[in-house]
């Protein structure tokens, strides 16, 4: 089942799962304990990352291929533009359509780590938007087939780190779109009021695909102030307050995370938002703890 078609007449929001490929054989071999369990919890389907330089290439697929033919889940591979010629995108784009996979997240990705600009490899893309008309090209080229695939790009409700503005960054996500995109997934954030104002911005540009927020449950402060500090998203003054406090206390930092995502979580659901997309991180307790709290929001009585 490709993206678009989870939402077309939804009765319910879609829940989705975002993991990534261990570096190491033991993260490896932790993350398969995982995913049964993260399967239980059911997802509509989980999304597998893409390492910095396609340095987990062979892992993204490895795993999603996984899920999809073992567990009979619905999956997607992310794909960047980091480090591939079109001649490489081609050939990962044939290996995911031999996989049985019809879902890719397609993203410019960022910079290799001591870098600040954004450099295109050669015969490669600058520009996410660029991979979606790749993708688009190759479905009439290889698989004779339009709009094969279902394609997630990301949004930025406090706008990307390198854009000049929200409505820059909006005029970009909207030419993501045109170029074929099937829905917005977005980066992280921690006040919902960025999401619901970015929507109303994204709406008056005449985007009109689904826009899923992205969370991200706090597991420890340390790590989520690397990953803010790298991504430009903000933490709100009374949560930063409770973090500092649990600064040297991953358990407790992860018993705030765990109630502020589910704060969040309500919230957006409440206000009829079309699915929730969660980065776990490749942990299952906190996720399930907060799918326990938020079922009667996804699944009302009738």
């Amino acid at each position: 089942m490709r993206f678009p078609d989870f939402f077309k007449c939804a009765k319910r929001p879609i829940i989705s799962f975002e993991i990534f490929p261990p570096k190491t054989e033991k993260a490896l071999e932790n993350l398969l304990q995982v995913i049964p369990e993260l399967i239980e919890l059911s997802p509509d389907y989980i999304t597998v990352t893409y390492g910095a330089m396609g340095s987990t290439r062979e892992k993204t697929l490895e795993i999603a291929s996984l899920i999809k033919q073992h567990y009979n889940m619905e999956t997607a591979c992310h794909l960047t533009c980091v480090g591939a010629s079109q001649r490489e995108i081609d050939n990962i784009l044939i290996r995911i359509y031999k996989a049985g996979i019809q879902n890719i997240v397609a993203l410019r990705g960022d910079p290799p780590r001591g870098e600040r600009n954004f450099n295109a490899p050669a015969d490669g893309y600058s520009y996410a938007y660029q991979l979606v008309e790749h993708i688009r090209r190759f479905e009439r080229t290889f698989i004779g087939q339009e709009n094969f695939f279902g394609i997630a790009v990301a949004g930025y409700p406090e706008k990307h780190i390198e854009a000049p503005s929200l409505e820059e960054d909006i005029l970009h996500l909207k030419r993501k779109v045109e170029a074929g995109a099937d829905i917005v997934i977005t980066q992280l954030f921690f006040n919902n009021e960025f999401y619901f104002n970015f929507v109303t911005k994204a709406k008056a540009s005449n985007i009109s695909v689904p826009i899923i927020p992205g969370l991200m449950p706090i597991v420890s402060v340390r790590q989520i102030k690397r990953i803010t500090s790298m991504c430009g998203a903000t933490i709100p003054p009374s949560l930063q307050e409770e973090l500092e406090e649990a600064i040297d206390d991953d358990e407790k930092a992860s018993e705030i995370g765990i109630r502020q995502c589910i704060k969040q979580a309500r919230e957006l659901l409440e206000s009829g938002v079309p699915g929730l997309h969660f980065y776990v991180l490749n942990k299952s307790q906190h996720i399930s703890r907060i799918m326990s709290a938020i079922k009667p929001y996804i699944y009302p009585r009738s």
